[in-house]
């Protein structure tokens, strides 16, 4: 149909708008947005009937210059500002630019021949943003930061030709931190050579070449993690040499934890148990014929069964070694030891079996009683503050679809739709019969109104519903009392530690993944969970790198990683520390 002119009258003022009858609701409430500033969500649009969403306008009859009411208000006065930075269009950006938008696909590696267990691994490391920040800060020695390719060409010169990360020289840890830069400008996948090239040359067993005399050799991933964040234990040193708080490096910081592990002989309980401390970058979850989940791994890991000379008995006696954790680091490796060592093929095996795991652990039941003591009351505040999220949004939908319906009444008169579901058929009968007096009631219908207690004096029924605005503030005030009611809960030592673990919960960032059956050959992929945009909530989708090819995937392939064959299974788990709620000031946004 064509367009026709009407009139919109709204406080006092009257707008001249042309309208598609095609066209709904829905559109016409974006028409009236433009004009006047009240978001579609606060209009009550009127013409002889309420006006809904997805109401086709042709089905309100409107002719030439007819008019139609409008009210509401705009939340806030809206103010249109001249932009500060001129707008760029994606055609006009640089790769680096285009790499650097939120939502950009990340780069990949190429596999330069049997390089997808450094590939992976790199990628779930870079997932660490405190990483990316201290190797932005990193200066090697001049003595370790020396070599032959660093001296023949720039960085600039080598990213030019798509090897970019070869500035570092023979220092590994320049030669990652350039290996990020570079990936961090581009959304190419590009071969890390001169990162591989350090590796080999300070851990010479990457340096092995294939049996088939084809190329490097096939290596775990696992030893790969661990060599590289030792070397960045090392060389990643906190300025001044030791902070406030006591930490010595970045890794000490942000992945580093303490057991307390206590020894007690089995076989001679007179004899006194043994305590002492030892720090931990990553905990361990072995597998058993019958262990399913990772919590059993990691309570079999962390209740082990040594042989040992006793003191007491004068001989080799058995001991529990009990190792629980008296620091939790922000950021916690779990290594899954799927791979051992065949006598009979002199290889390395697989460990097959299918072994679940969480989004979210809690970590709380591996912690040493004083820790456990300091965390469970946050742990316990922080699921109340969930719940709180979740009845608030569950009560506003409620509302909404109440508003709904009663929409629905006012634009039908009253009158009851054959096709409308039986009991809310019956319910508008029962307010028609109620309307028309006492004597006409039904007993069920006063049963029902006895019930709700929503009768109102006269014989007519009054439906109150809140504002928009009324269950904004409600929901936000709830909240703010439960996220506050959390804080209050934080144990002072835990506050010290901000770097820590201080809830007790972990979330899972980042996974590396294994096929095939035995270590010396297979393939490594990994996934890294996506971040929220600026002021925003995640959307729960991953990338997965399988070497240079990055793919968007859905949650519901992390939870397939769970192994059981030779397809893709974890062996590596990131996982990051649920952190403490902020409140509003802390954020700069109202309450």
């Amino acid at each position: 149909m064509a367009d026709i002119p009407i009139k919109v009258k709204h406080q006092g003022k009257v707008y001249d708008v042309e309208i598609n009858t095609d066209s709904t609701g829905e559109e016409l409430k974006m028409q009236l947005y433009s004009l006047t500033n009240v978001e579609p969500e606060n209009q009550k649009v009127l013409a002889k009937k309420l006006v809904k969403d997805d109401m086709p306008l042709s089905s309100l009859g409107l002719k030439p210059g007819q008019v139609i009411t409008l009210m509401g208000t705009p939340s806030a006065d809206v103010v249109m500002e001249i932009p500060k930075e001129k707008m760029k269009f994606t055609e006009d950006m640089t790769e680096a630019e285009l790499a650097q938008q939120h939502g950009a696909t990340p780069a990949g590696l190429q596999n330069t021949g049997n390089t997808c267990y450094a590939n992976a691994t790199l990628q779930t490391l870079r997932s660490i943003p405190e990483l990316q920040q201290e190797l932005m800060d990193y200066k090697p020695n001049a003595s370790s930061s020396a070599g032959p390719s660093a001296s023949m060409f720039t960085a600039e010169q080598l990213a030019q030709v798509g090897i970019g990360g070869l500035g570092g020289g023979s220092d590994l840890t320049s030669s990652l931190r350039d290996l990020y830069k570079q990936m961090g400008d581009t959304q190419q996948g590009f071969p890390p050579i001169m990162f591989l090239t350090s590796l080999r040359q300070k851990f010479p067993q990457f340096a092995e070449k294939a049996k088939n005399g084809h190329g490097y050799a096939q290596q775990d991933a696992e030893e790969v993690w661990s060599q590289l964040i030792q070397t960045l234990h090392t060389d990643l040193k906190l300025q001044n040499g030791q902070g406030s708080d006591g930490f010595k490096t970045f890794v000490d910081k942000y992945m580093g934890g303490r057991f307390e592990i206590t020894t007690t002989c089995d076989e001679a309980p007179e004899e006194e148990s043994t305590t002492n401390s030892e720090e931990f970058h990553d905990l361990k979850c072995n597998i058993k014929v019958d262990t399913n989940h990772l919590s059993e791994g990691l309570r079999i890991a962390l209740n082990e069964k040594i042989e040992k000379n006793s003191p007491t008995l004068g001989r080799n006696a058995l001991y529990t070694r009990q190792s629980r954790i008296a620091r939790l680091p922000k950021h916690l490796p779990i290594h899954l030891i799927r791979f051992f060592w065949r006598k009979d093929t002199q290889k390395k095996a697989k460990i097959l079996r299918k072994v679940t795991f969480q989004h979210e652990i809690d970590l709380t039941e591996f912690c040493t009683d004083e820790l456990r003591k300091k965390l469970v009351p946050v742990r316990d505040r922080i699921r109340e503050v969930r719940k709180e999220e979740e009845d608030v949004e569950r009560a506003k939908k409620r509302q909404k679809r109440m508003r709904k319906e009663a929409a629905d009444e006012e634009a039908t008169g009253g009158k009851v739709r054959a096709d409308e579901p039986m009991q809310k058929r019956k319910e508008k009968e029962e307010r028609e019969l109620k309307a028309k007096g006492p004597d006409a009631e039904t007993t069920p219908a006063k049963e029902k109104t006895a019930k709700s207690g929503d009768t109102a004096m006269g014989g007519t029924e009054e439906e109150k519903f809140k504002t928009d605005e009324e269950i904004e503030k409600e929901r936000a005030e709830s909240i703010l009392a439960a996220k506050k009611a959390l804080l209050a809960a934080v144990h002072p030592d835990l506050k010290k530690d901000s770097t820590a673990n201080q809830t007790g919960l972990c979330e899972l960032r980042a996974v590396v993944t294994h096929q095939g059956s035995s270590a010396d050959s297979g393939h490594y992929t990994a996934y890294v969970k996506k971040t929220a945009p600026p002021g925003g909530s995640e959307d729960g989708k991953w990338w997965w790198f399988n070497d240079d090819k990055v793919q968007e995937v859905e949650s519901e392939k992390i939870e397939a990683l769970a192994g059981g064959g030779e397809t893709h299974s974890a062996l590596i788990l990131l996982y990051r520390a649920v952190e403490l709620p902020l409140l509003p000031e802390e954020t700069g946004t109202k309450a």
